[in-house]
């Protein structure tokens, strides 16, 4: 999805000028011809998908001024860059007591104002993520914060959202990445304990005779290597939440201690002749089938029932596809902005890739696979080439390869080419070209006239992928050109339909 860029601006030649900028910057430009009109975007519903303002400070109906003014109680923090032909220091402190972020003067350059606009979108989509990284980590994060608008996801929200109201001990079930901490982490953070520490345990990663103490703490000289207290993970939530991950993975003795530190509301830490009292809300989590482990004897019943007070089913990511856009999107704007990349969105051939996989690794697979497209990306917009391994899983999505050409047979070469018939290499002085063929590719028509040149090129394309056996990376490589080049060149070729057909 492009990013939305309101461009306020009277004078009609300028406003075309600059939309045509925006336009070849990217992004979707959205022109009005005054600050009050602007306002009424900015209010309306489609204002909220707007990212960024380019604004005029001399306009006769509403200055820029007070449109930064009146904007604040709307839309604060939107990035806005202010442009006048009058640049004085004067008008460049009011601009930014004002609420504007950069300045440019009029006529702006298209390269001045190219690199404003990047660095603008930069900065809002880091300061974004870190907002929510703080509240993540300060235990202020709210269903609201998640991405997750499907109609399956809107079950989740409501029952988490009811079950934040309490302190009954709750059990989030869902498939590896389905992203169940974030939704223990939204449940805290509508609870009357927001802001209160949070502490998440994987169960499965503690090795089994460290768990008793990781989770309730040891005094000093409790047993070998034990220097000094430690305070476990009960004591670390006091008056906050206890998140135990893969709480499945628990060994069996340590379930019954965890049952009496729920049920009593306190812990014994190891080597200490007092119990510890703990305030807390336990949030447990799993991605197993525990009604199966109950009846096989590897989970104690008691306990379960306990955990599985208030239940919330978490679904995978394949039955809830309509997130996909949404998930994708955030993750190209976070990408970018951490690693300069400047990809700005996806092609609706590549989303519909995305959304016809399976995703058996859920939300955090869809996360590591986006990063690796920004990686191979060479263009502004993440295309189906840049998910090659996912193109290889989806029928009727693979990236495949053109048959191999039917070379024409190989002449006698003279001596000194006899090299090249069989060989990979071109012998120092010698010629690779004998009676108007190269490698098998003539290089002159019956008539002795040279080839013309996107003909000789289409079949050194072909002659490549055969010999490399299809292997985009290798031919691209072997050929001298990016991945994205060949690609393109195949297309403009007509080779491409020899790939799909």
């Amino acid at each position: 999805m492009a990013v939305r860029v309101l461009i306020v601006e009277d004078d009609p030649a300028q406003r075309r000028i600059l939309e045509e900028m925006v336009r070849r910057f990217g992004c979707d430009p959205m022109p009005v011809d005054g600050g009050m009109k602007a306002l009424e975007v900015l209010k309306s519903q489609s204002g909220g998908t707007i990212e960024l303002v380019i604004l005029d400070l001399n306009m006769p109906e509403m200055t820029g001024l007070e449109f930064l003014e009146r904007m604040q109680a709307i839309r604060g923090d939107l990035p806005v860059i202010v442009q006048t032909a009058q640049g004085s220091i004067e008008t460049v402190i009011k601009a930014m007591r004002a609420g504007a972020d950069d300045f440019v003067v009029k006529p702006v350059s298209p390269e001045r104002l190219k690199v404003s606009v990047q660095n603008l979108l930069k900065v809002n989509a880091l300061t974004e993520e870190v907002k929510r990284l703080n509240k993540k980590v300060g235990g202020a994060l709210r269903f609201s914060d998640l991405i997750a608008s499907s109609p399956a996801m809107a079950n989740v929200l409501r029952l988490g959202r009811r079950g934040a109201q309490s302190n009954i001990p709750m059990l989030i079930e869902g498939e590896s990445g389905v992203g169940k901490e974030m939704i223990a982490r939204a449940i805290q953070g509508e609870s009357d304990r927001a802001g209160r520490p949070f502490i998440a345990v994987n169960c499965g990663a503690i090795p089994e005779n460290l768990v008793e103490s990781i989770l309730f703490g040891h005094e000093k000289g409790a047993f070998t290597g034990a220097t000094s207290k430690h305070m476990g993970k009960f004591q670390e939530a006091d008056g906050g939440t206890l998140f135990l991950d893969e709480v499945a993975e628990l060994p069996l003795d340590m379930q019954v201690k965890l049952l009496r530190a729920i049920q009593e509301g306190e812990v014994d830490p190891v080597g200490s002749r007092r119990p510890v009292k703990v305030n807390i809300r336990l949030i447990s989590a799993t991605n197993r089938n525990m009604i199966e482990m109950v009846k096989a004897g590897q989970f104690r019943e008691d306990l379960y029932y306990r955990l599985n007070v208030f239940p919330v089913m978490v679904p995978p990511l394949r039955d809830r596809k309509e997130d996909i856009p949404a998930l994708v999107d955030h993750f190209v704007t976070r990408f970018a902005a951490e690693e300069g990349r400047k990809v700005r969105g996806i092609t609706p051939e590549a989303l519909g890739l995305l959304k016809a996989y399976s995703w058996p690794g859920n939300v955090r697979q869809l996360e590591n696979t986006v990063f690796r497209a920004m990686v191979l990306c060479e263009g502004g917009r993440l295309d189906i080439e840049d998910f090659p391994q996912i193109a290889s899983l989806v029928e009727g999505y693979e990236i495949r390869i053109p048959p191999a050409p039917q070379l024409a047979p190989k002449p006698a070469l003279p001596q000194g080419a006899a090299a090249i018939a069989g060989g990979s290499s071109v012998p120092k002085g010698g010629t690779a070209v004998a009676d108007g063929v190269a490698f098998g590719i003539p290089v002159v028509t019956d008539g002795g006239h040279i080839r013309k040149l996107e003909e000789v090129e289409a079949d050194m394309i072909r002659l490549a992928l055969a010999r490399y056996q299809g292997q985009m990376s290798e031919v691209a490589r072997k050929l001298g050109i990016g991945r994205s080049t060949l690609y393109r060149r195949m297309k403009d070729l007509g080779l491409d339909e020899a790939a799909t057909g």
